[in-house]
């Protein structure tokens, strides 16, 4: 019923956007070493018997990359496969939202906050051999805010002043100003060779998988690194195997031609799974809200009223079960329940026909407008944007349909800012602070958030970081900034031979290395 293909935001919204991660569950490995054997919890429970080492893990997945460099408009697919398995960063986001070292051993912080500096763990080696320095960290995060970067960790990094490298295990990062997520943004930042070439096409990362084979359309394979720095993976092989629907794809886990489902995309077929001592249906925590992002630069969606009043005639209660039955969430704001600052804010902007109508009078459209609505043309888009149609003609507004593609989307919308509303999915966490900034697609101005988003980041403290960006989503869904239609589920299944595979939905992410496999199904 609903099968996403390579969204767009693989390009621009893992979309050139996010702030950075957060969420509630467990993945393969990372401990107090920081190897890719060891981090973290372990999830997907599973695999009682022993397991092989040897194996080959086949994996699902309706995300394909749409090149390997994540700086380059990789997409969501990339994200998926190469980070954390083939690239690493200074630092790792475990599944369950936790920051932990990685490639930096250690780090200290100036009193005055402006000044990082990072010492690197010594004996690392990327795939091709050369050893790990600075030179590759500076490399790497200059490669990220560089003009022509699609990173979505590029405007939260343009605090960064200058990198120094005064030695090989070296890397001092001065900032413009402080910035309390420095550390966790950079858990977005893979490291790579500074001598590598045509990473679109190929990589050369430290993490415990090198590229093995990439057949596009059909899967793309990832070797265990024999000369890797921490615990080898708990598998000697995945393959990602890419599908354009959710039907082939649940046909394929039922066939145990694939073990492992990233992301469910069909909750019908749930039916197949649950109950199923062959399988493990995983609910996890997902970041990934469906928005109806108004372009508020124009008229009418640069009047608060229209905007409430658009959010008051959709039942989004009635289009989130039409859409996934018992799963998801209604969040009524940008922030997922895993963010630190999350609120439940579904009852600012109420499902009320009666009041939108009311709300659209006094703004001067009471007798209704029409408007066209740019709608990707991947599920569960066109679904989604027939119910709005259907919704808001009841309360006199006229919605033409106008389906494009995920580039024509980036170009359209994103880019040149040419849409009046527009559905897409944003699928980080914390990237509420996008509201803070007037040139961002959607144009929501307002010049309070914008301060609370900069003494946010500014913040000397978690606790007060958090109560300003309370203040801001409160301000964003009392503005109706856009309609956060709902949050998708994140749905895990797998063989009951698995275990050790990550469960959340943080980011696209996608750990394989902890994943064991034993002999049975």
């Amino acid at each position: 019923m609903n099968s996403k293909t390579t969204s767009l935001i693989g390009a621009a919204l893992v979309l050139a956007l996010a702030l950075a991660g957060c969420g509630s569950g467990s993945s393969g490995s990372a401990g107090s070493s920081g190897s890719a054997g060891s981090s973290g919890s372990t999830n997907g429970a599973g695999a009682t018997a022993a397991y092989d080492p040897d194996a080959t893990v086949e994996i699902g997945s309706l995300y394909e990359p749409q090149n390997l460099d994540n700086t380059a408009g990789g997409g969501q697919g990339v994200t998926e496969a190469f980070n954390g398995n083939v690239y690493e960063g200074l630092f790792r986001l475990t599944d369950d939202g936790k920051v932990e070292s990685l490639l930096a051993e250690d780090h200290t912080v100036s009193k005055d906050g402006l000044t990082y500096t990072f010492t690197l763990r010594s004996g690392v080696k990327f795939h091709s051999g050369k050893p790990l320095t600075s030179a590759d960290v500076k490399y790497s995060i200059e490669k990220v805010i560089a003009p022509d970067s699609q990173s979505a960790r590029k405007s939260s990094l343009d605090v960064i002043k200058s990198i120094d490298t005064p030695d090989d295990s070296t890397v001092t990062v001065k900032l413009s100003g402080k910035s309390i997520s420095l550390v966790y943004n950079l858990s977005y930042v893979w490291i790579v060779n500074s001598q590598a070439k045509s990473l679109t096409t190929t990589e050369d990362g430290t993490g415990p998988y090198t590229l093995g084979t990439w057949k596009r359309g059909s899967a793309l394979t990832l070797e265990r690194f024999p000369g890797y720095w921490g615990t080898p993976a708990a598998n000697k092989q995945v393959v990602f195997h890419y599908f354009t629907d959710a039907t082939a794809l649940n046909n394929a886990l039922l066939t145990k031609a694939v073990d492992v489902v990233t992301s469910e995309q069909s909750p019908d077929a749930l039916a197949n799974f649950t109950g199923n001592g062959d399988y493990k249906v995983n609910n996890g925590q997902s970041t990934t809200k469906l928005l109806l992002a108004f372009n508020d630069r124009k008229a009418p969606f640069d009047k608060v009223l229209v905007r409430k009043a658009i959010t008051s005639a959709i039942d989004n209660k009635k289009l989130l079960s039409s859409i996934w039955g018992e799963y998801g969430t209604l969040i009524g704001s940008m922030v997922p329940p895993t963010d630190p600052w999350y609120e439940d804010l579904t009852s600012v902007n109420p499902y009320d026909p009666n009041l939108a109508k009311k709300e659209l009078a006094e703004a001067g459209y009471g007798s209704g407008f029409s408007f066209t609505l740019d709608t990707p043309n991947y599920d569960p888009h066109p679904t989604v944007a027939t119910f709005l149609k259907s919704e808001l003609a009841k309360v006199g507004i006229s919605v033409n349909i106008n389906v494009i593609t995920a580039d024509e989307w980036y170009t359209k919308v994103y880019k040149n800012h040419d849409f009046a509303a527009t559905l897409q999915e944003h699928v980080n966490d914390r990237d509420v602070v996008w509201y803070g900034n007037p040139d961002f697609y959607w144009g929501y101005d307002n010049p309070q958030v914008a301060k609370w988003v900069e003494q946010a980041e500014q913040s000397d403290t978690a606790d007060g970081q958090t109560e300003l960006l309370k203040k801001v989503n409160q301000q964003i869904a009392a503005d109706a900034a856009s309609d956060w239609l709902y949050l998708y589920p994140q749905i895990v299944v797998a063989s009951s031979s698995l275990s050790g595979y990550p469960v959340n939905g943080l980011n696209s992410q996608f750990y394989a290395y902890g994943i064991k496999k034993s002999g049975r199904g």
